[in-house]
């Protein structure tokens, strides 16, 4: 009798476990955490983590969509798409990928002269806010 209450309180904290790990995850995942510092941008989400300098970037743009891409390592769920992808079968140039909304425009950034970055708010209007204060960030940068 002793032995099925020990086993059945190890289980069940191994379930209780598990959930807690999976809300994080979750937690973690389910936006794109931006933050913006002195002369720097960073994002991340879950695993995927990016900081580039406001005088790295080399251009900003407003994309309707991403184009095709091989992912080669990330996640699709319905409308968000967050990852490491590769342009093409011959790029070695890897492309990080923050999508929230995939049915919103989203921000395309290239930095260091050729890395490229896609990215999106689950707001469309926090999206455009924050393409608009990155470009002047960039237009004070570059003069």
């Amino acid at each position: 009798m002793a032995q099925k209450k020990r086993s059945s309180w190890l289980l069940n904290l191994l379930i209780v476990v598990t959930l807690i790990v999976v809300a994080l995850a979750f937690t973690a995942h389910y936006k794109n955490w931006t933050k913006i510092e002195n002369n720097s941008f960073r994002i991340f989400s879950g695993i995927y983590y990016q900081k580039i300098p406001f005088s790295e970037i080399d251009s900003l743009t407003m994309v309707p969509k991403i184009p095709s891409m091989e992912r080669i390592n990330g996640f699709s769920v319905k409308e968000i798409e967050k990852g490491v992808f590769k342009e093409d079968s011959i790029g070695e140039n890897k492309v990080h990928v923050f999508v929230d909304k995939l049915s919103h425009s989203k921000i395309r950034m290239v930095y260091n002269d050729s890395l490229k970055l896609y990215f999106n708010l689950s707001d469309s209007t926090a999206t455009k806010t924050l393409y608009d204060y990155l470009s002047s960030k960039i237009i004070v940068e570059k003069e």
